[in-house]
């Protein structure tokens, strides 16, 4: 499919720069695949459409200072890295903005050099590297005090926003960025779902690569799709299951937890408790097997994520949607407004 397929036309004032005050107060768009009908409301509605026995799957990832800026040693020719993935013991593997600067072997140095310093140990395709890091102590408290939250690039005024690029239930420590369909759940909100009778579930994917990385190719086939890491336990794996077994419906919050769940099936035929990776692509004519709806934001213009949601509801549906979203000045991309897609 080519695509032009998946682009629209977005203002730019409606790029969401700040969180709502309050997180359920954002805005919603309830769309019933099936029906291929609307609604227009606000999140704290949400429980409108949810029923007793489903089971509401989050990432419970938790977002990392992982942009790191430092320099070459002796050079101190300026270099910036952004955390992707843990390989191994203190080794990272890292997207670099001057990555042709970057060979095996070269040293780089943090801050005054003291808490924190690097060696590349492997050099990878696209701007990925290996980074080998050497310090004393805890390495999450020294990023803490070296590295930034790295936003995506379309917020300006970066600094206010990093106590809110964090859902109420992050845990795991490892994404380079947020499960954004989670901001919309205040602790109050969740506590209302489960009196509804609803489960609540974790599963965990560390964010990485592709939530940076444009698609770059006219047809969406040729697209490559990094590999990204997921979890999941085996109290998760068990009522997930007993849901399916039991004509319960899943529910994802947010495309992560798609990708999670639809790898995990497609791979294995059942939910099975697994730490993996996958990098599956959920385009359209993707047959979903795991999840029976899905909350999410309103992603970029021919993105990855824009191709999940159309393989969902379908491409010309999705973008109607879209559309009326414009109209309707509701807020997009991380800190916008939400969309309950459910009803196949």
């Amino acid at each position: 499919m080519d695509i032009s397929l998946f682009d629209y036309y977005l203002p730019r004032e409606q790029i969401a720069q700040y969180p709502s005050e309050k997180r359920e107060n954002a805005r919603l768009l309830s769309v019933n695949v099936k029906d291929q009908t609307f609604v227009d409301e606000h999140f704290y509605n949400i429980t409108k459409y949810l029923k007793p026995g489903d089971v509401l799957v989050r990432n419970n990832t938790k977002v990392i200072p992982a942009r790191l800026i430092g320099h070459k040693v002796p050079t101190s020719a300026k270099i910036e890295l952004l955390l992707l993935r843990n390989t191994k013991d203190t080794t990272y593997e890292c997207l670099v903005g001057n990555a042709k600067a970057l060979k095996v072997g070269t040293n780089l140095s943090f801050g005054d050099g003291s808490l924190l310093t690097a060696t590349c140990t492997n050099v990878k395709d696209e701007g990925l590297r290996d980074i080998e890091f050497h310090f004393d102590g805890v390495f999450l408290e020294i990023l803490e005090q070296l590295a930034t939250v790295p936003l995506p690039p379309y917020i300006e005024d970066k600094e206010e926003k990093y106590s809110r690029y964090q859902t109420v239930y992050a845990k795991v420590p490892g994404s380079a960025a947020a499960p954004t369909a989670g901001f919309h759940f205040s602790e109050q909100l969740l506590e209302e779902i489960k009196a509804l009778g609803v489960e609540i579930v974790d599963v965990t994917l560390n964010i990485g690569l592709d939530t940076f990385r444009p698609v770059k190719v006219n047809d969406i086939n040729d697209h490559h799709m990094h590999s990204e890491y997921y979890s999941i336990s085996e109290e998760t794996a068990e009522r997930l299951n007993l849901a399916k077994s039991e004509g319960r419906r899943i529910i994802a919050i947010g495309t992560t937890v798609v990708r999670t769940l639809e790898a995990c099936l497609s791979k294995h035929e059942n939910f099975i408790a697994c730490s993996e990776a996958t990098n599956i692509f959920i385009n359209p004519g993707y047959q979903f097997k795991a999840v029976d709806a899905i909350i999410t934001n309103f992603h970029l213009p021919k993105s990855t994520l824009l191709m999940l949601v159309s393989a969902f509801a379908g491409r010309e549906f999705i973008l109607e949607c879209y559309n009326y979203a414009v109209r309707s000045k509701f807020r997009f991309f991380s800190f916008g407004d939400a969309m309950f897609l459910y009803g196949r």
